[in-house]
């Protein structure tokens, strides 16, 4: 393993992506842990940690400018409780092929009211029952969850769920946490797979990068393709309809 130091963040390769955000990419050194990343001076929007061995996304100094983060192919099952303070602008968080297990593991990122994007496919929480609604339900803001756009109807069926006392005994009871962890303890460990996309999954993105009508749309489809996070069936039908719903608030 290495150790995240602030000569490794001045080594690692920095680049300006399609819409002139300021990526650091810092794939696939083996970090166990998140430290020392003041030394990158805010100059970043994006940061990529992915296939690392990170088990806490914790550690993290005031990052204003951050908007995204790649923690893909990790061991990550635990999210800090005071992630918004940290990184106040952050608006995607890609968690793909990680460790979180409960459904309650997710209540911390609330407070991030800034989070648009979420993905946390490949996680054992995602086949918890009622996984979706109950991500929708106790993150409002979220947009587009797993690479799957949040409709109206799934706001609405998730209001609907965790309405009154029952629909609050139910988020209680389905929303656990997992236990605290013990110092020398063994966390679960993640089967790390090949997540290529196939020429079928390309073939689609590149088809929805075609139609996209805006530099960010654009860019989020790229970067999906550049991490190879591409869904499946879903992804294509959603991205193939000529009209899309109407979401919460206008957007």
């Amino acid at each position: 393993m290495v150790k995240l130091t602030a000569d490794l963040i001045e080594q690692a390769a920095q680049y300006t992506n399609p819409v002139r955000d300021r990526e650091l990419d810092l794939r696939g050194y083996k970090i166990p842990v998140i430290e020392n990343l003041g030394a990158s001076l805010d100059q970043f929007d994006t940061i990529d940690l992915s296939d690392n061995e990170i088990r806490k996304l914790d550690g993290f100094p005031l990052l204003k400018r951050l908007k995204s983060l790649l923690v893909n192919n990790n061991r990550v099952a635990r999210i800090a409780e005071d992630l918004e303070e940290c990184l106040p602008s952050l608006e995607s968080l890609i968690l793909t092929n990680n460790s979180i297990q409960e459904l309650g593991d997710l209540d911390t990122l609330a407070s991030v009211k800034t989070l648009r994007t979420l993905s946390l496919m490949r996680n054992p929480v995602t086949t918890k029952k009622h996984y979706r609604l109950y991500v929708i339900h106790k993150l409002p803001q979220i947009r587009l969850l797993d690479f799957q756009k949040v409709r109206l109807r799934e706001r609405e069926a998730a209001g609907r769920m965790f309405k009154g006392k029952r629909g609050q005994a139910l988020a209680k009871e389905i929303g656990k946490r997992s236990k605290t962890f013990v110092p020398g303890g063994q966390l679960p460990e993640v089967t790390k797979k090949p997540t290529g996309p196939s020429k079928e999954d390309v073939d689609a993105i590149k088809a929805a990068i075609a139609r996209a009508s805006t530099l960010e749309e654009v860019e989020r489809l790229n970067q999906m393709l550049r991490t190879g996070q591409i869904p499946g069936r879903e992804f294509r039908r959603d991205f193939g309809e000529e009209e899309m719903e109407t979401e919460m608030n206008g957007n």
